[in-house]
């Protein structure tokens, strides 16, 4: 069956009511509102169910490094794709699940070679103390490219 899930007829909750797993490989960043629908699955899951997502990082040290020179251009694919309507940084990803009824058992962040990256770092340490947070914790979230992972209903 394939269907945009934010049009989803009444049946279709009713007839996917117990399934085991929900997976949004890159797809809840293209969702208009995916707390309403990380909501429903909740709503309908089995109690032995789980969300598994691979959601992209808009933390990630280059599109830091292109907002610090104003270049937000939506591009074909990647963390700019033209069709993503969503932002999630790990903490966003955290809250958004928790507010639908869920938590994270499992997760990893992708982090690929990358050696560019090296040369912002210490800004965004720098960037991170000036505004008060912790600046380890900033260094580590603007790594991963994406994060993979899977929650259970609360």
């Amino acid at each position: 069956m394939v269907l945009n899930i934010e049009n989803a007829p009444e049946n279709f909750w009713e007839e996917t009511k117990n399934a085991d797993c929900w997976i949004f490989g890159d797809t809840l960043e293209h969702l208009k509102d995916p707390w309403s629908i990380l909501k429903l699955i909740r709503e309908n899951i089995s109690h032995k169910g789980s969300v598994v997502a691979c959601i992209p990082n808009a933390q990630h040290w280059s599109l830091q490094a292109k907002l610090s020179i104003g270049d937000f251009r939506y591009e074909a694919s990647g963390l700019l794709d033209k069709t993503h309507l969503r932002w999630f940084t790990r903490q966003t990803i955290i809250e958004m699940l928790d507010q639908s009824g869920f938590q994270i058992e499992a997760g990893m962040p992708r982090i690929f070679n990358e050696p560019s990256r090296e040369m912002f770092l210490p800004i965004i340490e720098q960037m991170a103390r000036a505004a008060g947070a912790d600046p380890q914790v900033a260094v580590t979230d603007a790594l991963p490219l994406q994060y993979v992972i899977r929650a259970a209903p609360k």
